[in-house]
């Protein structure tokens, strides 16, 4: 084979393995994979076998093991693969502007309202309800079921909702 053949397999298979991945959801937010959360960071290719870099969104997330086994599992299905590396690095740290735009947009329909892009760590952040887009919102606990989000309740339309955390770098 030639190098530019090389070169060409290996877009192939690397267009293959990003396929596969927006397919990977959170587990702790089904509606949104990991590539539309940002956790992708990149994808290598050396002949058939691949490594990939992942950010964890929070450094003690219960979820990397989970998540681990299911890239593994949607890799599987593609063909010819060789030798798989999965890995969860630190740097560049995860932050909530590396959620995509389609992310955004699954967050609020699962209910979850996004974080606003372009947070400066230490400001307060405005949160809008998932459901209306109501600001009149008021928070019922800085603490939710994960570690990344919190509670909130909609004034305007009375529902109770969950607020994704800012997380940004400090600059």
């Amino acid at each position: 084979m030639t190098s530019t053949q090389d070169q060409d397999s290996s877009d192939v298979l690397k267009a293959q393995v990003h396929h596969v991945l927006q397919e990977v959801k959170d587990p702790e937010l089904p509606s949104i994979s990991i590539v539309e959360l940002g956790m992708l960071e990149s994808i290598s290719i050396d002949g058939y076998d691949v490594t990939i870099n992942l950010l964890p969104t929070f450094s003690g997330c219960p979820a990397l093991d989970l998540i681990e086994k299911d890239v593994r599992k949607a890799i599987s299905d593609i063909e010819n693969i060789g030798k798989t590396t999965i890995s969860f690095i630190f740097n560049p740290p995860w932050t909530t502007d590396r959620i995509s735009p389609e992310g955004r947009e699954k967050l609020k329909e699962y209910g979850v309202s996004p974080p606003p892009a372009h947070h400066i760590e230490g400001e307060p952040w405005k949160i809008d309800c998932p459901y209306c887009g109501s600001t009149y919102v008021t928070m019922e606990n800085i603490f939710g079921p994960t570690a990344c989000r919190s509670i909130l309740y909609c004034k305007s339309c009375k529902n109770p909702f969950e607020a994704m955390k800012p997380v940004a770098t400090l600059n």
